[in-house]
């Protein structure tokens, strides 16, 4: 085995943090990281609230058993917290100086582009850095697939099937808003996944909300009684919008923001067994003397990726499902 040793142990120490937004199967990925860790004989140390406990030494020795019952609970046992402090060089070296007084030869980061870039930066301090990508919204590049938005998937598909049943009860308008400031995909797949009449995502809205008013009022004079916009968090103002196409078309309108429960919840099957796997790979990883990586899911195979390569990146939606869903929203 290639690995690095700890200089007073022999033993390589990993750290673990999850970091950013939380996301379901983060849980599932640190005992994955914990156990596999302790498997290949290296000592393993939790960081609490991400960089910010980081920089608040916030650190702690972690066992098989620490993990035990945890592969089934959302949201993530080493908390997270934002920290802006990480965005500036002095937070960096502070960052970097802390792991190698704790003696962490390699950190293992949990999260989305934005955890990365924290990475990259202590990566440049000479500290190992290793990506998973957990983050509900699928906005990595480098990858297919990201922990989490399986769950955050299904849990939006569930309400606005709740809000769907209602809506067509009172034959109204109904406009469901999801997350995804900068992202599109939960709401393209979620509005496939429920029948909408419209998806509305930042990557493609070209903010023509008459377009949709005159839609809506033809489909109306054929007979339809439910008429469902699926909006992501980025465009908003899904309660204006409601109150302007009621106005306009004399249709009963509501807007429903489902919010935060899209981040919440016990992870479902997928989110569980691919980050398990991401786990697992990022000690791999590690045991074959790889530095600074991104353990990602590539046209059906796991894979690692240069970090920096991974960051200069660029994704959109899938134009397979953006085309289909154009066909579909009828």
């Amino acid at each position: 085995m290639a690995y690095l040793k700890n200089k007073k142990s022999g033993t390589m120490t990993i750290g673990v943090l999850t970091s950013g937004g939380d996301a379901p199967g983060m849980n599932a990925a640190v005992r994955a990281i914990v156990r596999s860790g302790i498997s290949a004989g290296y000592q393993v140390k939790g960081i609490r609230r991400g960089y910010s406990g980081l920089l608040d030494e916030d650190i702690f020795d972690m066992s098989a058993r620490s993990v035990s019952d945890i592969i089934q609970k959302g949201g993530t046992i080493l908390y997270t917290a934002r920290c802006p402090e990480m965005m500036r060089p002095e937070g960096q070296e502070k960052a970097a100086y802390i792991l190698k007084k704790h003696s962490i030869d390699a950190l293992v980061v949990i999260g989305g582009d934005g955890s990365y870039r924290g990475a990259l930066s202590l990566a440049h301090q000479g500290i190992n850095v290793i990506g998973i990508p957990g983050t509900i919204d699928l906005d990595i590049a480098c990858t297919d697939y990201t922990i989490g938005f399986d769950t955050a998937l299904n849990t939006a598909m569930e309400a606005i099937d709740k809000v769907r049943d209602t809506s067509a009860s009172h034959e109204r308008c109904s406009i469901i808003e999801v997350m995804g400031r900068k992202a599109g995909h939960i709401a393209l797949w979620a509005g496939i996944a429920t029948g909408a009449e419209e998806i509305l995502v930042t990557e493609r809205y070209d903010y023509d909300e008459q377009r949709i008013i005159d839609s809506i009022i033809e489909k109306k004079k054929l007979g339809k009684k439910l008429h469902l916009i699926i909006n992501a968090e980025g465009i908003g103002d899904s309660n204006g919008m409601a109150k302007r196409i009621e106005a306009a078309t004399g249709l009963e309108t509501r807007a429903t923001i489902i919010g935060y429960m899209q981040r919440g919840g016990s992870p479902t099957c997928r989110d569980r067994v691919m980050a398990s796997a991401m786990g697992a790979m990022a000690i791999r990883v590690l045991t074959e003397g790889k530095k600074n990586r991104i353990i990602a899911w590539k046209d059906g195979q796991y894979c690692d990726i240069d970090i920096e390569e991974a960051l200069a990146m660029k994704k959109d939606l899938d134009d397979n499902l953006w085309d289909i869903s154009r066909k579909l929203c009828r």
